[in-house]
């Protein structure tokens, strides 16, 4: 015989027609949403429907071909729980805005654009953007020469909101940067740059840092000169939280940043540590800041509210009860009394029209999203590999943990988006983005070794025992 078979070019092409058939199931699912709002609301199929299949089939298909090109070997479930997410908020979008048009037309107004429309259009831009991803990043260890730029270009990202001129207040955070009718907001960038640094800089100090001299209540103590970039997180966090007031991002920033830690060091002491500095952050900003105050207010007695600042927590919990286990059904809830249910608030809108049952669903989706990203970064054949996989899929995880205990009242209000679901073009790009780096990663970590080399001087000897 000449040699073993191999079959690993058949490997990549199973899965890629795996990943095929799941994009087919998920638009099928989101059509059959899409059509159901439209028979509840208007009673007639969805004028639109034709169209926005086409875009979803065209959008979808070419980062499907993308991904069959130039990253093979990737995880054939993380584009289409990714697309799955992206497609349920266009359905949940149009439903609303066939609340907004319906209002309208009853109030005698213009009836206002479809944010669905938009949304689909930051969706393009966003696969464009994993596609540019693929194409130019055929290697995710290059990234990390840029450890350093990536920190210099987060920090730049989140200072711009307070720039005069540019910077622009929305709900009461200073998180947007308004350009003429644009607006983007810089702190979705930032934490795909900051996730970067931090997995390049604890590759190289992450053995100084499991490094322990004291124990204290069991628990091994980092050296006092180690706590540094624990602090600088806290410090810049409490930076977000004091200027920007937004205490969702500031936590999300220091819980990556903390879990990371653990996760290079594998000590538990870090995670009490950051623990404990979250709670000192969170006292000192309840006694200085007083919309700090407003919101654990609202947060603690949202029934008892006499200024009316609870308004909008309180619609989220009765739309909760109103769906119940199974919900009202696509289009026939009330989601658009709740503010903000485009955007902070869209938990809500799946809560109260899919129930439990459908949240829960959504949720596993999520769920599975994270488990691809983090089994992704278990089998990363290098440290930096590891540590930026688990960083994407941690921000995953705590950005839905913040959004939907904000939704249930489990914190306080924040003003985060809901990954992929949620309205807002800066977002969804950015999620993309996390997307295209967990299959670049997940494309190293499964591609085959290529054949040893065989040495000469090996020959020899080989040939001399003979």
């Amino acid at each position: 015989m000449s040699g073993p078979i191999t079959l690993a070019p058949a490997a990549p092409r199973s899965r890629r027609y795996a990943e095929l058939g799941l994009l087919l199931a998920a638009l099928v699912i989101a059509g059959c949403g899409y059509v159901a709002t439209d028979l509840a609301i208007t009673g007639q199929w969805p004028s639109g429907l034709i169209p926005a299949a086409i875009a979803c089939i065209l959008v979808l298909g070419a980062a499907h071909l993308a991904v069959r090109k130039y990253a093979p070997y990737a995880d054939p479930i993380i584009l289409p729980l990714a697309a799955f997410l992206n497609l349920m908020g266009l359905v949940l979008i149009h439903r609303l805005d066939l609340a907004d048009a319906a209002k309208a037309e009853r109030l005698g107004r213009t009836v206002p654009r479809a944010d669905a429309l938009a949304q689909l259009t930051w969706t393009a831009i966003g696969v464009v953007v994993l596609i540019t991803v693929l194409v130019v990043l055929r290697d995710h260890r290059l990234l990390q020469r840029f450890t350093y730029t990536a920190l210099a270009a987060g920090l730049v990202l989140l200072a711009l909101p307070l720039l005069p001129g540019i910077g622009a207040s929305i709900n009461g955070a200073r998180l947007w940067l308004r350009v003429g009718p644009l607006s983007f907001q810089p702190a979705e960038l930032a934490k795909l740059c900051l996730i970067m640094f931090f997995a390049g800089y604890l590759v190289v100090k992450r053995d100084a840092l499991a490094m322990a001299r004291t124990r204290a209540l069991g628990v091994d103590l980092p050296r006092g000169r180690d706590l540094g970039p624990l602090l600088i997180a806290w410090l810049v966090s409490m930076g977000v939280l004091v200027f920007q007031r937004d205490l969702g991002t500031a936590l999300l920033f220091f819980g990556l940043f903390t879990f990371l830690l653990y996760i290079a060091t594998e000590r538990r002491s870090w995670l009490l540590l950051g623990a404990g500095l979250f709670s000192v952050g969170a006292a000192a900003a309840y006694a200085a800041f007083a919309h700090v105050q407003e919101r654990f207010a609202v947060w603690l007695h949202p029934f008892a509210d006499p200024n009316g600042q609870s308004f909008q927590i309180v619609q989220s919990l009765f739309g909760l009860a109103n769906g119940g286990i199974l919900g009202s059904g696509l289009g026939s809830g009330f989601p658009q009394f709740v503010p903000f249910a485009k955007t902070d608030f869209i938990m809500a809108t799946a809560g109260e029209e899919l129930g439990l049952t459908g949240t829960v669903l959504i949720l596993l989706v999520y769920a599975f999203l994270a488990e691809r990203g983090f089994r992704t970064a278990v089998a990363a054949r290098d440290a930096f590999g590891t540590l930026l996989a688990a960083g994407l899929s941690l921000v995953i995880v705590l950005q839905v943990f913040i959004v939907v205990g904000v939704v249930t009242r489990l914190i306080p209000l924040t003003g985060l988006t809901t990954p992929f679901l949620s309205y807002g073009g800066s977002s969804l790009v950015a999620n993309w983005a996390i997307v295209a780096l967990l299959l670049r990663i997940s494309d190293g970590a499964r591609r085959p070794l290529p054949p040893p080399v065989p040495n000469r001087d090996d020959a020899l000897t080989q040939v001399v025992q003979l």
